[in-house]
């Protein structure tokens, strides 16, 4: 199968493609990013690193390059992993966070629909505070002392709830996209918490705002590796709910991948 991978030089990006070269199932790996995409040294010896495509898009708000339609021509899904990570977010003007999240992502798919295989699987990465509910105020819930990131001074200015917010807009806008191409397109939003790996240690100073959310009896943290693992087994098997949690993104990533197979 041949898979799109957006995002393919952060953090989690990287490990999905480190993942998918050892992937048989995956023939080709196309790897859409704001600079070029190399094969990561740790690859493994089971690694196919002719599998990887890098394209570079210079303008992810306009009408992809015909020559960019052409590489991504019969792919059959596509992991979303582009975004402003909340930390990012508090240094940067929110119209622009809007963009990055919201926007990219909405015209990518539509940039890649009728260039792709169909049924065509669509991987989006989201996060586990996101609220679909767009009526509901957040401002007067216990959630919002989480998403304003006030109990820490170690994360001085606030998320705004609208973050948040737009995420769920970004689900709400993409599950409509899917249906009004009823089979053609299938869209399912990964929702993890905290995401440790190499650079990216556990912090257990977490836990309280984690159980400000409710999230106390549910898988919360997960490792880089068992998320890209789950991601990508979405795309190659597909899924049956568009909502994974961290806990079943836990689940899923263990039933594909062994801890001696987790990035170093």
């Amino acid at each position: 199968m041949k898979l799109i991978v957006t995002g393919a030089t952060g953090f989690v990006g990287a490990e999905i493609v480190r993942l998918a070269l050892s992937n048989k199932a995956i023939t080709s790996i196309i790897a859409l990013a704001r600079k070029p995409v190399e094969a990561p040294d740790n690859a493994g010896p089971d690694a196919d690193t002719a599998k990887l495509h890098s394209i570079v898009i210079e303008d992810w708000m306009a009408e992809y390059p015909q020559s960019v339609k052409e590489q991504i021509k019969g792919a059959d899904a596509c992991i979303w992993n582009l975004a402003i990570t909340p930390t990012k977010s508090m240094n940067m003007d929110f119209s622009e966070v809007t963009k990055v999240c919201h926007g990219y992502t909405l015209n990518g798919i539509r940039n890649m629909t009728g260039v792709v295989n169909e049924p065509f699987r669509f991987i989006y990465t989201s996060g586990i505070a996101v609220e679909r509910d767009q009526s509901k105020n957040i401002h007067t819930q216990p959630l919002a002392e989480y998403r304003h990131m006030r109990v820490y001074g170690s994360l001085p200015r606030a998320i705004q709830s609208t973050d948040v917010l737009d995420q769920g807009r970004t689900e709400n806008d993409l599950l409509e996209f899917a249906q009004h191409h009823e089979t053609g397109i299938e869209v399912v939003s990964t929702r993890p918490g905290g995401i440790e790996g190499p650079g990216h240690p556990f912090k257990p100073e977490m836990g309280p705002i984690w159980k400000g959310l409710g999230l106390e009896d549910i898988h919360v943290w997960l490792h880089v590796s068992q998320l890209a693992a789950a991601m990508i087994e979405l795309s190659v098997n597909g899924f049956t709910k568009d909502i994974l949690w961290p806990k079943e993104l836990v689940e899923l990533g263990n039933r594909v991948i062994s801890k001696e197979d987790y990035v170093s």
